[in-house]
């Protein structure tokens, strides 16, 4: 037979599984019952009512969470110099284009998204291998 351990035990003294909770109350119940050192997920299972064998009762989608995953995005834009202003206006982290490219070629990836306009195109294409990019 499988010992208890000292943390499942407190878990077992804090939840009641009779007991029906509010979602507040619920996720304030998982914070005080986690013992992980790391972020871990939340699996979230809701009953709809809905036949999934009829095809106008399908439920599929995505959900924006009210208050997001809490990871900033980092944006690099990759334009020319007449284009660099309204980047910074549009709220870009980084704006450049040879002296941004070199870092990136350098293994510099500190970044999440890139965005780059249409006449740059011909300098980003050289580095698709650094980035994983299919050249």
């Amino acid at each position: 037979m499988a010992k208890i351990s000292k943390n499942r035990k407190a878990v077992v003294a804090k939840y009641n599984p009779d007991k029906l909770y509010s979602l507040d109350d619920a996720s304030q119940l998982l914070k005080d019952i986690t013992f992980t050192k790391f972020d871990s997920s939340v699996d979230l299972d809701i009953r709809l009512g809905v036949d999934p064998k009829k095809s106008d009762q399908m439920v599929r989608g995505v959900v924006s969470l009210p208050h997001g995953i809490g990871k900033a995005v980092r944006v690099l834009v990759l334009c020319t110099p007449d284009k660099v202003q309204d980047a910074k206006d549009a709220g870009a982290d980084h704006v450049g284009l040879d002296d941004y490219i070199q870092k990136i070629e350098g293994g510099w990836t500190d970044i999440d998204v890139i965005i780059c306009t249409p006449t740059v195109m011909a300098k980003v294409g050289k580095l698709g291998k650094v980035l994983g990019l299919a050249a």
